[in-house]
């Protein structure tokens, strides 16, 4: 099982408040009800700075949104300010130099929330900033190249206090239908189906002195990001250690209590913490069945009410109305697919 990656609810709260911009108020309500669903991330949770969410999380809402709006990642992407960033963001805005600020984001890929690896680098006359690496799910790979790269031009933008100039934008996936809308972020030098995805600007502005550098906040900012990044990690890995012990025994799971025997802390320190992260033992439980169901919905040989013993339902038809509630499909539905 991989360690799971926890980040906050910025991107969610941004696709909310766009999706809900020309609905009338009244539908707000029906909009994040879409938005949200089978995510596990509730409308309190939006208005708590506090709450992380798990990258499974935030993608169960980017693949609702896209549903209505294919172009989502980069409007989403453009509408990532640098303060967007939190901490992390403020830090940026005071370094010294443009190429000070972006290795200093580039190192922090947590506080970042970035799903690819991030590099800078130089060729000639031109400086490079490239994503790869993507890990995730490969039918969000568009979207999230989309909202990385569009989100890193309007850092860019944002940090030397003028609209950065594109000198040329790259691509690996073909044009989509709304190509006219990569222009809006990158210009006119686009090429798809390239080597890379990443976007080139001239290499002297890595220089650029910014406007609002500040060596003392500078300095503050980074021993706070520094702090910050380590909390991430312990919950991180703390968020780990619990699904690897639910995970392996999703036949007979154990209640809360047990769980928390188990992981040697108090039942209300477990939920403490699971809160604190956005989640809930409940939900953990519910995503791991959910993952596993999946992967045993797709071998043919596997009856469903063997699957649902698997899970720890004592029924088929527990386990058939959970889940329809987890992908709003039936098991038989979903094998059909």
């Amino acid at each position: 099982m991989q360690e799971p990656q926890l980040t906050t609810l910025h991107v969610v709260s941004c696709a909310l408040d766009y999706l809900s911009e020309q609905a009338p108020h009244s539908a707000r309500e029906q909009i994040a009800a879409t938005l949200l669903a089978n995510s596990g991330i509730t409308l309190a949770d939006l208005h708590s700075g506090e709450v992380r969410i798990t990258r499974q999380q935030e993608l169960t809402v980017c693949a609702n949104g896209l549903a209505s709006c294919p172009d989502l990642g980069l409007i989403l992407g453009q509408r990532m300010h640098i303060s967007a960033y939190g901490l992390l963001g403020y830090a940026a805005i005071s370094c010294a130099t443009l190429a000070d600020a972006l290795q200093l984001m580039f190192r922090y890929p947590a506080l970042l929330g970035t799903y690819f690896q991030l590099q800078l680098h130089v060729e000639g006359e031109l400086a490079w900033i490239s994503a790869s690496h993507y890990q995730q799910r490969a039918d969000l790979l568009r979207f999230n190249i989309e909202m990385c790269l569009a989100s890193l031009q309007q850092m860019c933008s944002d940090l030397v206090g003028r609209p950065l100039p594109i000198r040329a934008a790259e691509f690996t996936l073909p044009a989509p239908p709304y190509r006219n809308r990569y222009r809006d972020c990158f210009g006119d030098r686009l090429c798809f189906a390239a080597k890379r995805d990443g976007f080139a600007f001239d290499s002297q502005l890595l220089a650029t002195p910014l406007p609002l550098a500040n060596p003392v906040t500078h300095s503050e900012m980074v021993a706070r990001c520094r702090q910050l990044d380590g909390e991430f990690n312990t919950n991180r890995h703390w968020l780990y250690r619990a699904r690897t012990l639910l995970a392996g025994q999703l036949a007979h799971a154990p209640r809360l209590e047990q769980l928390a025997e188990q992981m040697h802390c108090s039942p209300r320190t477990l939920r403490r913490r699971l809160k604190g992260m956005g989640t809930s033992y409940q939900a953990q439980l519910d995503e791991l069945r959910f993952e596993q169901a999946k992967q045993l919905l797709a071998e043919p040989s596997h009856a469903i009410y063997h699957i649902a013993k698997r899970l720890g339902f004592s029924e088929s038809a527990s386990f058939r109305h959970a889940f329809l509630r987890w992908s709003g499909v039936t098991p038989r539905q979903y094998r059909q697919y």
